[in-house]
């Protein structure tokens, strides 16, 4: 009996910080997930998390995703990654108090981006933790760069990458909206969600969606489809669900149907 590929599992800043106050975390829903991922107990899963209003503010404010340009932003640098440890050891806590055999991967000690995206990575001792069933957890980070001196690296691209590398069985992106519309929900009344979407429609969506109005070093939901789109063209589907609702994590990982939007390489027809 072959061994499960991996589950490859995002939640989102937004899901764990309050993004309208910098610093803010949200222990309670922290404490939820981590339930949620123990009663679950999925083999092989790999975790990243976002940023929120702990990595984006100072990420912002020294400009770290544009690159080293004067050393006044390496303070920036250094202090965007330091605040994103912190949320690290606050998300890590909540797992290890739990007896999930949880370990930090930190991204900027193993990975280094050219122009923003990922050049070098040094996957080893997160295959060995996985090999040996422990529950890798990474994060977006502040990592150096061989162009730029150094930038953010987002979660997303950080999922992607993982979930191509490793062939993950699954992505699930838990956010704070209840999965994929064709405007932003929290501004649009009338935005429509999506059910499911195939690779083509995704493209297609990806090249009628304006970038978004609010700012994000990382990109929002326009960023998130971007970074999807290599995981789903080598076939990984891809699951976008609202992580601030109760049980939709454990219910998305346990494999049961919940409210989200599922995107596929192409749509299988049953019968």
């Amino acid at each position: 009996m072959s061994k499960p590929n991996p589950t490859v599992l995002k939640i989102g800043g937004s899901v764990i910080t309050d993004k309208s106050k910098e610093l803010q975390v949200r222990m309670d829903v922290i404490n939820r997930l981590a339930d949620e991922i123990k009663r679950a107990a999925v083999p092989k899963l790999i975790i990243v998390h976002g940023g929120g209003s702990f990595g984006h503010p100072l990420a912002q404010e020294y400009g770290v995703k544009e690159g080293l340009k004067e050393n006044s932003q390496k303070i920036g640098f250094s202090e965007t990654h330091h605040v994103m440890t912190v949320l690290n050891g606050l998300f890590m806590d909540a797992l290890i108090w739990r007896n999930i055999p949880a370990v930090c991967i930190t991204p900027s000690s193993c990975i280094i981006t050219e122009n923003g995206r990922i050049k070098h990575f040094e996957d080893k001792p997160l295959k060995k933790l996985l090999e040996m069933g422990f529950l890798p957890v990474l994060y977006g980070d502040a990592v150096l760069d061989t162009k730029l001196g150094f930038t953010i690296l987002s979660g997303d691209q950080l999922v992607s990458n993982i979930a191509t590398r490793f062939n993950a069985e699954r992505v699930i992106i838990g956010v704070d909206v209840d999965g994929l519309y064709d405007a932003d929900p929290k501004v649009e009344e009338k935005a429509r969600m999506f059910n499911r979407l195939t690779l083509k429609e995704l493209k297609n969506l990806h090249s009628r969606v304006g970038k978004p109005k609010n700012y994000d070093v990382t990109g929002g939901m326009f960023g998130k489809i971007t970074e999807l789109l290599p995981a789903v063209e080598s076939g990984i589907p891809v699951k976008i669900v609202n992580a601030t609702k109760p049980n939709y994590i454990y219910k998305v990982l346990k494999g049961e149907k919940v409210k989200g939007t599922l995107i596929e390489k192409g749509r299988v027809r049953v019968g």
